[in-house]
C-alpha cells in the first residue's frame, strides 16, 4: 500500500509537470465552451438546451489531452519495465495511475463545470445535475481511455491512434451522461434511469479497464 501511495503522488506530480494537469484541461474546457456562443449565436434558450451536451463533449475532449502521456512517460524513462517486474500486481499499478489521472484531469473539470455552465445559461438545478453526472461519468472516460493509452504506448503517433480507439468506446458514457443532465434540465424524462446506467458504465470500466490495460501493456512490452 505504501508503494501504491507513492506511485499515486508521483503520477500526480508528473501529470502537472509534464502534461499541464488541471490547468490545461480546464483551459481547454473553457475555450471549447466559450466558442459555442459565437458559433450558435446569442440565443439563451438554445444555449441552455444544448448546454449539457456541450459541457460533456468538452469534458470528453479535455480528458483525452493527457491520456497519451499516461504510460508514455514511464515507457520513455524505463520505469514501466520496473513496474512490470515489481511484486505489486500490474493491474493495481494501472488502477492507481488511472486514479491519479482522474484526480488531476477529471476532478478539476467537475469543479469548474458550475462556473463554466453560467456561460451557457444553466440554472442552479441544471448545474447540480450536470456536476453529479460528470462526477460519476468522468472516471469511466479515464478508465476506458486508459486501455487505448496502453495499446498506443509504444507507437510514435500514439496520440492519433488513441483518439480513434477511445472515442467510439466513450459514446455510451456520453449518451447517458447527457441524457441524465437533460432529465434535470428539461424534466421530460426520469433522471434515475440514465443516471443508473451511467453509474453502471463507470463501475464496469473501473473493473475491466485495469485488467485490459495491464494485458495490453504486457503484450506491448513483450
Amino acid at each position: 500500500m505504501t508503494s501504491l501511495g507513492a506511485l499515486l503522488i508521483r503520477d500526480m506530480r508528473l501529470a502537472v509537470r509534464v502534461g499541464g494537469g488541471a490547468l490545461i484541461g480546464v483551459l481547454f474546457f473553457l475555450v471549447v465552451v466559450t466558442l459555442v456562443p459565437f458559433a450558435v449565436g446569442p440565443d439563451l434558450a438554445l444555449l441552455k438546451r444544448i448546454g449539457p451536451a456541450v459541457l460533456w463533449l468538452a469534458a470528453l475532449l479535455a480528458s483525452l489531452l493527457a491520456l497519451d502521456r499516461l504510460f508514455a512517460v514511464d515507457h520513455e524513462d524505463g520505469s514501466l519495465d520496473l513496474l512490470l517486474m515489481s511484486k505489486t500486481p500490474l493491474e493495481l499499478v494501472v488502477a492507481v495511475k488511472g486514479v491519479a489521472h482522474w484526480l488531476t484531469t477529471g476532478l478539476p473539470l467537475v469543479v469548474a463545470a458550475p462556473l463554466i455552465g453560467l456561460l451557457l445559461n444553466l440554472d442552479a438545478a441544471a448545474q447540480a445535475g450536470l456536476v453529479l453526472t460528470l462526477l460519476v461519468g468522468t472516471p469511466a472516460l479515464t478508465f476506458i481511455g486508459m486501455i487505448g493509452a496502453a495499446i498506443a504506448v509504444a507507437l510514435r503517433r500514439g496520440g492519433l491512434l488513441l483518439a480513434v480507439l477511445v472515442l467510439p468506446l466513450t459514446v455510451p458514457v456520453l449518451i447517458f451522461g447527457v441524457a441524465a443532465a437533460n432529465a434535470v434540465l428539461l424534466g421530460a424524462a426520469p433522471f434515475g434511469t440514465p443516471f443508473t446506467i451511467l453509474c453502471a458504465l463507470s463501475l464496469a470500466s473501473l473493473v475491466v479497464g485495469p485488467f485490459a490495460a495491464a494485458a495490453a501493456l504486457r503484450q506491448e512490452i513483450e
